[in-house]
């Protein structure tokens, strides 16, 4: 009789225990498959760049047009209608984005061998700064024996001409063009009916009303950020080309473009510029002092926009941790070069907001207190049957001496 009750114990024991166990383990299970998940994921998203980054380019485009498509709509326009005026009005404002900067581009680059020694002319003051340390280092390295090792000459094949190059690589980028359009096209035009299913569809009305609440702002965060930051880089570049075009810059409206569409980037696109600008400057003055006067033009007016204009108007709606943004950066554009470099920081603002909204695991809980993936400032199980069996916290009703 001693044994069977010692053995009853020790299940009902088990029993107790289980449920605790089954949630340790759940936990653990969703931890490795969520560390799994972040591993493997670049390298996938990398490995099928040629349907990953267009879908996401599309979606990230299209989520940016819905307000536009809800105006429309609300005016009376048929969804479909109200998709294809959205997608018209986003191609017309690309094509003139891209032909200003294409065409003046080509034929910068078609004087790139001409220009050559103009550029090195210009350059030769600073050239002959340093001409005293060459020749410091000619005579040091002249007394130092180096074994010279035999090179291998690697031979690069290049297109014969721009014709050659458009021609290899043109009905690929046409075939992702085409699928990126289809793709905004068919999601603005169910959106509405997307997302009513997708908030009627929940179980209960609180769960209804937090999908609708988490679709709304990831729409506003992204369109609001988009929308705002294209109005601010448009003047941006509209002012820069008019300073180059008072400065006798050739092509001021392609560098104006270039500045609108870089400026996307954070930190580097403005870097970018400069070293563009610098070098057209080359190109196009006579000395290296007035080929500085272009990128110092540029770089006071992106002082202005970066720290007075871009803060005041987009700070007070969307705040990012500057970091945040560099390591956004860094990641999608070693996933997809120049493409994810554009699309780090819309595709961190959608991320941030859903997190934002639904909440994010508390891993450090896991990892050294309890072992469950709560939400941060959720109390346990455990920390609840504690307070119940203490009881309410002693106050102390003592009058302090005055």
């Amino acid at each position: 009789m001693d044994a069977r009750t010692k053995r009853q114990q020790a299940q009902d024991n088990d029993d107790e225990i289980s449920p605790a166990k089954r949630d340790r383990l759940l936990a653990s299970l969703t931890l490795i498959a969520g560390i799994g998940l972040l591993i493997t994921l670049p390298f996938a998203l990398r490995a099928g760049a040629e349907f990953f980054m267009p879908v996401t380019a599309a979606l990230v485009v299209a989520i940016a047009l819905v307000p536009m498509l809800e105006w429309f709509e609300r005016r009376g326009v048929p969804s479909r209608a109200a998709s294809a005026l959205c997608l018209v009005i986003f191609l017309a404002f690309a094509i003139f984005a891209i032909g200003s900067i294409v065409i003046p581009a080509t034929d910068w680059v078609a004087q790139v061998p001409q220009k050559i020694g103009h550029v090195r002319s210009t350059l030769e003051p600073v050239f002959d700064l340093y001409k005293n340390l060459d020749r410091f280092i000619d005579r040091t390295m002249s007394q130092i024996a180096i074994t010279q090792e035999r090179t291998r000459a690697v031979r690069i094949e290049t297109p014969n001409s721009m014709l050659g190059l458009l021609t290899s690589s043109a009905p690929h980028l046409l075939i992702q063009l085409f699928f990126s359009l289809l793709v905004i096209y068919f999601f603005l035009a169910g959106w509405t009916a997307m997302r009513k299913k997708t908030i009627v569809s929940r179980g209960s009305f609180e769960g209804a009303l937090t999908t609708a609440r988490v679709i709304q702002q990831v729409v506003d965060a992204t369109s609001t950020y988009l929308g705002t930051i294209t109005v601010i880089n448009i003047g941006l570049g509209a002012l820069t080309a008019l300073l180059l075009w008072q400065l006798g810059m050739d092509s001021p409206v392609m560098w104006g473009g270039i500045v609108a569409v870089a400026n996307y980037i954070p930190y580097l696109g403005p870097i970018v510029c400069a070293l563009l600008l610098f070098f057209g400057g080359l190109m196009t003055f006579p000395d290296i002092w007035a080929a500085m006067l272009p990128p110092a033009a540029f770089i006071s007016l992106h002082l202005v926009e970066a720290n007075v204009l871009t803060p005041l108007v987009v700070g007070h709606r969307l705040t990012i941790s500057p970091l945040a943004i560099l390591v956004s950066l860094s990641f999608w554009a070693w996933v997809w070069g120049t493409t994810g470099a554009l699309l780090a920081v819309p595709l961190l603002i959608i991320m941030k907001t859903v997190f934002s909204a639904a909440g994010t695991p508390d891993i450090a809980g896991f990892l050294f207190e309890h072992g469950t993936l709560t939400h941060v400032g959720e109390p346990d199980e455990e920390e609840e049957d504690e307070r119940r069996e203490i009881g309410p916290p002693m106050v102390d009703t003592e009058k302090p001496a005055t």
